[in-house]
């Protein structure tokens, strides 16, 4: 192997363990923001979850592949919660939990790839947009999920929650509602932090290939 391919190897390994190191912090980052919800915001049955806000700078400035596994690590958390320690959707939350997060992440990492966002003319609007258009494929999974998948799959617990709400339909409709409050909130957040220089050169030195000299 050559000098030079040495170096690249290097280069691309250090990229590498900066992506798993960035990966990891905003996943930490989402937990820690799960975990705020339900201590404080949490005021009615259903709280205000803010930990997609780890799902969401991963997106914007690690791309899809980075806001899928982030978002999906994030979820990891709620889907414990909701599925052993605070509700009782088991497995079905453990696992759908997550890819519903991560499907976010995926989306908005491709939208925020498509809009050019990152020091472009009207990138906080643009990110505004990816945000609130990113939460789409999540919104059309929780959906089904509660009402599909929830309802064939766990009927005690379906019914357990009609008990509650009066149908499936409230509970949905409810959560949805909440989501998107959310959303609009992290949307103008994303915005702002997009519009912030010193953020965005902090994390563009993360994916920014530094090469070593060789002689």
């Amino acid at each position: 192997m050559s000098k030079e391919s040495i170096v690249d190897f290097l280069v691309n390994a250090q990229m590498n363990a900066r992506k798993v190191v960035f990966i990891a912090l905003m996943s930490a980052l989402g937990n820690v923001m799960f975990i705020v919800s339900q201590t404080i915001f949490k005021t009615t049955q259903i709280a205000l979850d803010l930990s997609h806000i780890g799902t969401l700078i991963a997106a914007f400035y690690g791309g899809p592949v980075i806001g899928f596994l982030t978002g999906f690590i994030v979820g990891i958390g709620p889907g414990l919660y909701f599925g052993y320690i605070g509700g009782s959707l088991g497995l079905l939350g453990a696992i759908g939990l997550p890819f519903g997060k991560a499907l976010m992440g995926l989306t908005v990492g491709y939208l925020a790839e498509l809009f050019n966002i990152g020091g472009t003319k009207y990138s906080s609007w643009k990110a505004v947009l990816a945000t609130l258009v990113g939460y789409l494929p999540e919104c059309v999974f929780t959906f089904f999920y509660f009402e599909v998948l929830v309802a064939l799959l766990l009927p005690d617990v379906a019914a357990f929650f009609v008990s509650i709400f009066g149908s499936l339909h409230v509970l949905v409709l409810s959560i949805l509602a909440k989501a998107w409050i959310e959303i609009i909130l992290l949307g103008v957040f994303m915005g702002t932090l997009v519009g912030n220089n010193g953020f965005n050169d902090f994390v563009g030195r993360i994916f920014t290939k530094t090469r070593t000299t060789t002689r």
